[in-house]
């Protein structure tokens, strides 16, 4: 005898609201065949009841499986995760919980509980899963089984509408990566030989955690003092990463051409280290943190790219915040001024420091007054950042000499998530975690008061920067003058493509899409409600 779904009704019904709703990547195959074991029809009670025992951690896995988040195996494969504290253990698992949502099923299991009596569920849960198996949403089904033209137009009307110009499936965007990276190999920043006549100047590079515009448009800071303040803002960066490691690497390696994630671990040939390049020409290198570097080795990730050590260490100074990791964070302000203290005192000429701060990194708690700590939301860190670097920029500005920073964040932080991942959760680079504010300022060089910075607001990444680095330093001889328009003129461009060791995320034609580690298919990333 043929038995319905039962209780499990409930389960699928609960899914199709959550594809409805656009939080689940619903996998029409499995879906089907988890159905049909359920409705095989058994002769004896026990095989019933190992039925029932076999279907239940199937059904969480399936459950799993169709949600956007990362496989079990990338969670295993982040040992760092087991250093988190357990105040941001607790935070993370509150973020889970969706009020709305929990009521929308709240109502469906009332309702499951009075229909079940005059419907047949069962017909209606298989009805479903029927319609979502032959594309009842196309607009979540993978990139190989639909054709998605240029443009954004459908294949009905891209028949009336002239010639199409590609089409994103799978193999087309295989080809597209492929020639995008060998592309990138190419592309190399030529840096001047030494001037005689050099204007020694300063490059500080002050890499940010967790800092995007996204996260900026958030709180309400997409425009702010500190920003504007600058000579020069790149509107679209891409950080082409949204972890803090690869990120530095990336940073360090700015003088060549975008590499793939798998290549950042491999020996880069001697041009391609920014810091190297300036090294040639007389800088001295320095590194300096203001947390200890110790999670997840990012020091060691850093000096991997033939960087010193930090010339300070963070508890040096007084706690301003503890990381999510239970470690402490010094403030900014107090670092940038001990070391600038430092630097004033040195002989060197020429300095290039890489900076990199957390102070935004999720997570973080504020230092109360007697030594305790309390949550210290976004907003109220941001604020506080960008006060510490607008207070050093005016220190610099008073020192009367010749100083470049280029603010350079590593990725965003993620602050409200979307439909693939939780506030907070980076493992699929985004535009949004990966399109963060990168912007320059020109102390003591004769740049004029400006309203507003110069944009740059062609697609853009860290080679643009090296690039930017080298005219400046050939534009400074003798008597010479900054023109930053036309050090702005023509620099490099780069296409969007991110990467993290579980994901890949490109632009192709107007359209983001996505791989996730394990799958060879690309498939659109949905886009988010207005």
């Amino acid at each position: 005898r043929w038995h319905g779904l039962g209780a499990w009704n409930l389960y699928f019904l609960a899914k199709f609201l959550l594809v409805a709703v656009g939080m689940l990547d619903f996998q029409a195959l499995p879906n089907l065949l988890f159905a049909a074991l359920l409705l095989v029809p058994l002769t004896g009670r026990w095989l019933r009841v190992g039925r029932q025992v076999v279907a239940v951690p199937l059904g969480i896995a399936l459950f799993y499986h169709d949600t956007w988040l990362p496989p079990f195996r990338r969670l295993l494969a982040q040992p760092g995760v087991l250093d988190f504290s357990w105040d941001y253990l607790l935070e993370l698992m509150a973020r889970f919980i969706n009020w709305n949502l929990v009521g929308g099923l709240v109502l469906l299991v009332v309702g499951y509980l009075f229909l079940r009596h005059w419907l047949r569920l069962s017909t209606l849960s298989l009805v479903g899963l029927a319609w979502l198996a032959v594309g009842g949403l196309p607009s979540l089904s993978p990139v190989g089984s639909q054709a998605t033209v240029a443009g954004g137009a459908t294949p009905a009307t891209a028949a009336t509408s002239g010639p199409v110009a590609g089409v994103a499936d799978t193999a087309t965007l295989n080809a597209w990566l492929e020639r995008f990276f060998a592309s990138e190999r190419q592309r190399v920043t030529t840096f001047p030989a030494v001037k005689p006549d050099e204007q020694t100047f300063d490059l500080l590079v002050i890499n940010v955690c967790s800092l995007a515009w996204d996260d900026l448009s958030a709180v309400g800071m997409h425009d702010n003092p500190l920003f504007s303040r600058l000579d020069v803002v790149f509107d679209q960066f891409n950080s082409a990463t949204s972890y803090s490691g690869p990120a530095a690497i990336r940073m360090l390696r700015a003088s060549c051409g975008q590499s793939s994630h798998a290549g950042l671990y491999q020996q880069a040939p001697e041009q391609c280290l920014l810091f190297q390049n300036l090294t040639k020409l007389g800088f001295q290198s320095q590194t300096l943190l203001n947390h200890s570097g110790r999670f997840d080795n990012f020091i060691g990730d850093i000096t991997s790219q033939h960087m010193p050590q930090p010339g300070l260490s963070a508890s040096d100074f007084p706690r301003a915040l503890v990381s999510f990791d239970g470690s402490p964070i010094a403030g900014d302000l107090d670092v940038l001024s001990g070391w600038w203290g430092k630097r004033k005192s040195s002989g060197a000429e020429h300095v290039s420091l890489f900076y990199n701060t957390i102070s935004l990194h999720d997570g973080n708690r504020m230092v109360t007054a007697d030594g305790g700590t309390r949550p210290a939301n976004y907003a109220t860190r941001a604020n506080r950042l960008f006060g510490d670097l607008g207070k050093f920029l005016d220190e610099l500005e008073g020192s009367g000499r010749r100083v470049v920073v280029a603010i350079v964040p590593e990725h965003g932080a993620a602050l409200h998530g979307d439909r693939m991942q939780l506030s907070g959760m980076r493992e699929i680079p985004t535009p949004s975690i990966t399109h963060v504010p990168d912007g320059l300022k020109f102390i003591g060089m004769g740049q004029p008061a400006r309203s507003e910075p110069l944009k740059v607001t062609a697609p853009t990444s860290f080679l643009a920067l090296s690039e930017l680095v080298s005219r400046v330093y050939a534009g400074l001889g003798a008597g010479q003058t900054l023109d930053l328009p036309s050090l702005l003129t023509d620099l490099p461009t780069t296409e969007r493509v991110s990467e993290t060791s579980g994901a890949q995320v490109l632009n192709y034609q107007g359209q983001t899409y996505m791989r996730l580690q394990g799958q060879p298919d690309w498939q659109p990333v949905p886009k988010e409600n207005p």
